[in-house]
């Protein structure tokens, strides 16, 4: 064999491995599990993102993040406070399910997402708000790094932000852990109350004077009820604003943070709210400190915080993963909840064997661009006995009566997203028909619930 042949031969046995290590190596990154980064805000509106229609808000890195990823107008949570949310989404349960509230009492032996992610080889963190057990240590819920971390509601001065901290902590995890899959919770403490913003962050909004015409009919009674407290509408929204830009500039610091570290292709990064936004508070008595600030605008939509009418369960939810979730798309027909939290990053991470029962779906092909019906209705009830539930399927939202008093209130979100007419009468064949669900629901309750005290939650 002469000397080109055998050139020839090692030149194409090098090219063809060169191939062989070239499709290993492009396997290998299209394996990689993708990071995910939760960031959670704490009674945050569904109207309160420039980007989700709010006349005055300044959300640049959030509006941008939209704009990379696809944001949702049809996101549900599954609890109008702040525990019953966290636990719908740790869990895959809805929370009335659980007999012992999990705020006190913790998920018991039910296992969460960040448990099933540990064992699928993520490193797991949570940084922020916690209110989901009485445990707070490393370990809890297979989560290797906890920090809860509060900021002091009393700072005025200067330009902090009260989650800056949090977020800190966080940026130092993933830092970390970079070379890693890892899941982190970022769940902040704003916009809850009380609302009492820095100086430098309310100062942003000087020049913001509110126009009540540029909000929805929706919004103009909380206004009324700033003002029978404070008078001065115009600083109450500057200091809301303030707050809603705070977390803002610290989403912009995690995001960069990504970039940085060249992660920003093969990090999930979802951003959204634990429930509608909370009521101002009047009473008889003296107010309560900056209670008239509590200016979260749910948009169109009817009610808040403790309330199952669409401002108190829909949210609004942004997801960016860079070649997987189509940049720059708005949703406007999927309905999605966070029941379906943890057997959609289930299906992306490659875990196998969900707990059973599952009340959520697997909606990564939503995510994904695809749209379709749901297959399971979504269900809202607190944890008593006693308590209304509420349920969606398809267009329609159904409310049964209060205390087996009044009537059921059927609403056509399609046509009625702001929960304005009831045509329970006009439609008795719908009312009956989803009466029979959601009262089939109910039944597998609990009937009983225990908590370790009744403050407000």
């Amino acid at each position: 064999m002469n000397k080109h042949l055998l050139s020839f031969i090692s030149q194409l046995l090098l090219a063809f491995l060169l191939v062989i290590a070239f499709s290993a190596g492009t396997q290998a990154a299209d394996d990689r599990r993708p990071n995910i980064v939760f960031m959670f805000a704490d009674d945050l509106g569904y109207g309160d993102l420039g980007c989700y229609g709010h006349p005055y808000a300044k959300t640049p890195a959030l509006d941008q993040l939209a704009k990379e990823g696809t944001r949702f107008t049809q996101y549900y949570v599954t609890g109008v406070t702040c525990n019953p949310s966290r636990t719908g989404l740790m869990t895959g349960l809805f929370p009335a399910r659980f007999p012992k509230y999990a705020a006190d009492f913790g998920f018991g032996e039910r296992l969460t997402i960040t448990e099933l992610l540990k064992e699928r080889g993520y490193r797991t963190g949570h940084f922020g708000k916690w209110h989901i057990g009485p445990d707070e240590k490393n370990g809890t819920y297979g989560i290797d790094t906890v920090k809860v971390i509060g900021k002091s509601r009393d700072k005025t001065t200067g330009d902090a932000g009260r989650d800056d901290d949090l977020y800190s902590a966080a940026i130092d995890f993933i830092k970390k852990n970079k070379d890693e899959p890892f899941y982190v919770n970022v769940w902040g403490h704003a916009t809850h109350f009380p609302v009492n913003t820095a100086e430098g962050l309310v100062a942003e909004f000087n020049d913001v004077t509110v126009d009540r015409n540029d909000f929805s009919p929706t919004m103009q009674h909380k206004f009324d009820e700033s003002q029978k407290i404070s008078g001065d509408l115009d600083e109450s929204m500057r200091q809301y604003l303030g707050d809603v830009y705070q977390i803002d500039r610290n989403v912009d610091r995690l995001l960069k943070t990504l970039d940085e570290l060249g992660l920003s292709d093969n990090t999930i990064v979802v951003f959204s709210s634990d429930h509608g936004p909370a009521p101002v508070i009047l009473s008889k008595q003296e107010p309560r400190k900056y209670s008239n600030n509590m200016l979260g605008y749910a948009g169109e939509f009817r009610g808040g915080k403790h309330e199952q009418y669409e401002g108190g369960t829909r949210v609004p939810f942004i997801v960016r993963w860079p070649g997987k979730v189509e940049a720059g798309r708005v949703d406007t027909q999927n309905v999605c909840s966070f029941i379906d939290w943890l057997p959609t990053l289930c299906a992306i991470a490659g875990v196998d064997g969900l707990p059973k029962p599952i009340d959520g779906e697997d909606i990564s092909d939503i995510w994904f661009g695809t749209d379709r019906e749901r297959t399971k209705p979504l269900f809202w009830k607190t944890s008593a006995v006693g308590a209304t539930p509420a349920m969606r399927e398809g267009n329609w939202k159904l409310h049964l009566p209060r205390k087996q008093r009044g009537e059921p209130e059927l609403y056509d979100l399609s046509i009625d997203p702001s929960e304005s007419h009831n045509v329970a009468e006009q439609h008795p064949d719908v009312v009956k028909t989803l009466s029979r669900k959601v009262k089939a629901w109910a039944a597998t309750l609990p009937t009983e619930y225990s908590k370790k005290d009744v403050r407000s939650r």
